[in-house]
């Protein structure tokens, strides 16, 4: 096959058949053909209401294709609910069962035909499936289990015919309710709520004051991330719905989330009225509704009382120790708190520049209230990302300057999550490993629903050498993060090579240059994992597109950014690199 023919692609493969074809046949030809047929389409019709393609379907097989592993997923379980139906009205051995296989892979396409191990995996998957019954791969668990209202029994690892790895492999469970689709018929205490916070829109007709209703956005996020009794969406995936018409139904299904707080913000003088608005977003039921008019000195205030009537709401308890760590922010200063908005809002933007006026803000913040430990953290990050990024003339001084910020946030309040997570990252680069874990284990206690939490622990686990334990940290940061940064699903991919489960490597690096295509670092990664797995040819095509990217890159360069706690680990890389044909 001439590779100008073809393309890869990461894609859902649905493969079904027919359990006990042969004895159908044997019995009635004529019955089972046009049952078979009837059967069929009404498969056809289901694939195309989820976005799917049929590519083949002969005899008893039909083998269809997703560009989202969700929608694979809720296709097969319609067709198998619609299926039965159907074979309820039949007599017991005229009845027509299909397997079904799904597997979220690597796959060769050739005209309308798809090809290679991502189809040949849905397809010895569909084989251990009960008629009526569907399975699932491990690449396939982790992108549904927390996005549909499903349960699943893990059946392990399986080796299974032409595929040389074992597969594991879950069976979905659609008789038992999860505790989602049981918050429809039971109390909704009965499961731990789910909550995004959607961005406030700005109503004060003022571009420059978009800053604060995307402060006030993050601080409800941030006071709601630190009870382990709630499940709160991270602001990185609630902001890609910034400015778009909200289809709220649609965001609460994309997020995984019951509860959505929607609501503006208008600024004007020493003046603030914000409208919030806390919705049910399956059923699109208002659960309350408030305007707050009041002066912007009582913003702090303003702020608690919202989390306290979302809390309220969604009947989850407080006790007086976590209103404590919840509710407070740390300053009573107006100024040092609305340089802190704006520093934080340019540093989110993220780049050199905006590296450095958010540094100019966090010093403002800083002098208007030098005992705040909020400001310094923020700080500290500057820093560190000035040095780690190569924007600093002397990144051992920033370096420096970043564990002098780090310790200083913490003597002022240890209680926030915040700098423990800065001191974490700033151990892991001194390849302080269990200090690096420890830290980040506290910002993990304290913030229950902090994705970045999750990120630095996980990280930390991955670097130290203990990916098994990593890969769960990093899988939660997505869960609570749906729409992550590329450099999330990196660390996950790499997690996952560390662990040689290379095909969910490839499928997580992948992710990560859709996500952000100018993100070097995961194509060196996937040239990397293609090199370590045997495939030369695309190891070599990947390596050509970072030297693409960039010509003078460097795998001495490259290494010197990766905290390894193991030079076995490193040294790994550094030779699978120039086996892909990397210097």
């Amino acid at each position: 096959m001439n590779s100008q023919d073809f393309k890869r692609k990461l894609t859902a493969v649905f493969s079904a058949d027919v359990a006990g074809y042969s004895r159908l046949m044997g019995e009635d030809e004529a019955a089972t053909v046009k049952t078979l047929e009837d059967y069929k389409q009404v498969m056809f019709s289901l694939v195309e209401q989820h976005r799917g393609r049929v590519v083949d379907s002969p005899g008893d097989n039909v083998l269809a294709e997703f560009p989202s592993v969700v929608d694979a997923v809720e296709c097969a379980v319609k067709t198998q609910k619609e299926l039965k139906s159907r074979n309820d009205v039949l007599p017991e051995n005229r009845r027509m069962e299909f397997r079904i296989g799904i597997n979220l892979g690597d796959v060769i396409e050739k005209g309308e035909r798809i090809y290679g191990d991502g189809v040949n995996i849905a397809a010895r998957i569909e084989s251990l499936a009960d008629g009526g019954g569907i399975c699932i791969s491990r690449s396939t668990h982790e992108q549904v289990v927390h996005k549909l209202p499903l349960n699943y029994e893990d059946m392990g690892n399986h080796k299974v015919k032409n595929v040389v790895t074992p597969i594991h492999v879950y069976r979905v469970l659609m008789e038992l309710p999860s505790a989602v689709s049981q918050l429809s018929r039971e109390p909704e205490s009965v499961a731990m709520p789910s909550i995004a916070i959607m961005p406030f829109v700005n109503l004060s007709g003022d571009p420059e004051q978009e800053y604060f209703s995307n402060g006030i956005t993050e601080e409800i996020i941030t006071s709601l991330s630190k009870t382990p009794k709630m499940l709160v969406i991270d602001r990185g995936s609630t902001f890609t719905y910034k400015g778009k018409a909200m289809d709220l139904s649609q965001i609460g299904r994309e997020l995984g989330v019951q509860y959505i707080l929607t609501g503006s913000v208008r600024k004007a003088g020493d003046r603030v009225r914000v409208n919030a608005q806390l919705i049910h977003a399956g059923r699109g039921e208002h659960l309350w509704a408030e305007r707050y008019d009041r002066e912007l000195k009582d913003i702090f205030a303003l702020q608690d009382e919202i989390t306290l009537r979302i809390t309220q709401a969604l009947q989850v308890k407080i006790t007086e120790g976590e209103q404590a760590r919840i509710y407070g922010k740390g300053t009573d200063n107006l100024d040092a708190y609305l340089k802190w908005l704006q520093g934080q809002d340019l540093l989110i933007r993220g780049g050199k520049e905006g590296n450095a006026l958010a540094r100019r803000m966090f010093e403002d913040a800083i002098r208007s209230d030098p005992n705040w430990a909020q400001p310094y953290v923020l700080l500290g990050w500057t820093y560190l990302m000035e040095s780690l990024s190569g924007w600093s003339s002397s990144p051992e001084s920033a370096f420096d300057e970043a564990i002098n910020l780090g310790r200083k946030s913490l003597a002022l309040d240890d209680s926030l999550p915040g700098p423990h997570g800065l001191m974490s990252q700033v151990y892991l680069y001194q390849r302080q490993h269990d200090k690096a874990i420890a830290e980040a284990q506290k910002a993990v206690a304290l913030g229950p629903s902090l994705a970045f939490a999750f990120i630095w622990l996980g990280s930390a686990l991955m670097y130290a050498g203990r990916s098994n334990e990593a890969i769960n940290f990093l899988q939660k940061a997505i869960h609570l993060n749906p729409f992550p940064p590329a450099y999330w699903l990196r660390e996950l991919g790499e997690a996952y090579r560390m662990t040689n489960r290379y095909e969910e490597a490839i499928a997580e690096f992948k992710r990560a240059v859709q996500a952000d295509a100018h993100y070097l670092n995961s194509l060196v990664s996937l040239a990397c994992t293609y090199s370590l797995m045997g495939r030369a040819k695309d190891a070599k095509a990947a390596a050509a597109e970072v030297l693409g990217k960039d010509p003078h890159f460097s795998t001495q360069d490259y290494a010197k950014t990766l905290p390894y706690k193991e030079q076995i680990d490193l040294n790994c890389v550094i030779g699978a690199l120039h086996n892909a044909g990397l210097k």
